[in-house]
């Protein structure tokens, strides 16, 4: 393996990340590269001008670098320069500036998500009214519905093993994983996140499923894919295997949290869901295996899923509430009510994405404009719903490269 003329930028890289980790409990998401580059237990944090100083020489340091040699390594470039840009910014929000929502979303995750109004959502609610059962408030309707179809804390564990072990299956079909890949799954409570991944590096993780309230049947899927199969876990093990042991590009070693790589990985573990559970393939196979385990009735999965669809189409307005309290334009009150209103959130769980507001600020837009730029960039290139082969082998390609959120747009 011939050393590359970023090796030296790349490790300084990593140990930048890792400092700023000392300012932002929240920034370091993962790290399994040479121990001996983490900041000493206890150690005094560097000022956060002079990390922001090493950020941008680092940023100079890539534009004074020779040539790239080929595409890869140029994505490469592009990747760790953007990166750092992204470093800069969130060493400027923890000295205190302030930006805009979409200002601070373009510089944390290279993307500004679309801004729609009350109109918006008003359209689809109508059309979501007259599906629900009962009368009142669409949002009170569509809670009392969906409480018909949680998962009884005693039958979670079976139902979610049984989604697992689907995923896996599915995606180990149409990718090549590394042979000793695993993960443990742990149940917690009390956090801002449904369901989180801790990548532990050499291809294992540690999944953390929040009860601290009810969990849907949709749930299962949606996180054994989104935080496992072909989602987060899948997406650092390729990370690891593809660019980490055999390219030896040292900086996937870390992953800041608030950068663009976020967006591409919340953005493809979304999207994975789909990918492994085509629309028609998910129904038939919660009817048949999870519906049952979860003792729900299978004959109303058809059902529930017909309203999940409309549902779906709200995925942008727990954006909008983000940005509008951000900006300081309504309260949290204000914020939770609007979540209940249009993202139909139940009141608990709507106080509960308003801490995740508060800790992760405008990460919310990684989850469905990552989808959404995920989702156009594979079937652009061919991956269309029709070519399950394509669109499994671009997904899996997008899973193990150094791609920008910018980079998605074609």
């Amino acid at each position: 393996m011939s050393v590359s003329p970023l090796s030296d930028l790349a490790e300084a890289y990593v140990k930048l990340v890792l400092a700023v980790g000392q300012h932002d409990p929240d920034y370091v998401d993962s790290y399994y590269g040479p121990q001996e580059w983490a900041p000493a237990k206890g150690a005094a944090p560097r000022p956060l001008a002079q990390l922001r100083d090493e950020a941008a020489r680092l940023v100079d340091g890539i534009s004074a670098a020779p040539p790239a040699s080929d595409a890869m390594d140029l994505l490469r470039r592009e990747y760790l320069a953007r990166q750092l840009q992204a470093v800069g910014a969130r060493l400027r929000m923890l000295a205190g500036e302030r930006f805009t929502f979409d200002e601070e979303s373009r510089a944390l995750y290279d993307a500004v998500a679309p801004t729609h109004d009350e109109h918006y959502f008003a359209q689809m609610l109508s059309e979501l009214d007259g599906r629900l059962p009962g009368a009142g408030p669409v949002h009170a309707r569509h809670e009392a519905f969906k409480g018909e179809f949680v998962i009884p804390l005693d039958r979670l564990d079976s139902v979610f093993q049984t989604a697992i072990d689907a995923c896996r299956v599915r995606t180990r079909e149409h990718l090549a994983l590394p042979r000793h890949e695993r993960f443990t799954v742990e149940y917690v409570a009390g956090k801002s996140w449904s369901g989180y991944n801790w990548y532990q590096g050499r291809a294992t993780s540690v999944i953390q499923v929040n009860t601290e309230l009810p969990i849907y049947i949709d749930r299962a899927i949606d996180l054994a894919a989104h935080e496992g199969y072909p989602g987060h876990h899948v997406y650092n093990a390729l990370i690891e295997e593809h660019l980490v042991k055999r390219r030896g590009w040292i900086e996937f070693t870390v992953y800041a949290l608030f950068s663009p790589q976020s967006l591409i990985a919340e953005g493809t573990a979304n999207f994975g869901i789909d990918v492994a559970f085509p629309g028609p393939e998910r129904v038939a196979f919660e009817r048949d295996r999870l519906f049952p385990r979860a003792r729900l009735d299978p004959a109303r999965a058809e059902e529930y899923y017909a309203i999940l669809a409309l549902t779906d189409r709200l995925a942008y307005a727990g954006n909008e509430a983000a940005r509008r309290y951000l900006n300081g334009g309504i309260s949290r009150d204000a914020a939770a009510r609007w979540l209940e209103t249009y993202a139909l959130q139940s009141r608990p769980r709507a106080e509960q994405r308003v801490r995740f507001f508060d800790q992760y600020r405008s990460y919310v837009i990684n989850y469905n404009l990552g989808k959404d730029l995920v989702r156009a960039y594979i079937e652009g290139r061919g991956g269309t719903p029709d070519n399950t082969a394509r669109r499994w082998a671009e997904f899996g390609a997008l899973l193990s490269s150094p791609r920008l959120p910018s980079g998605l747009v074609t």
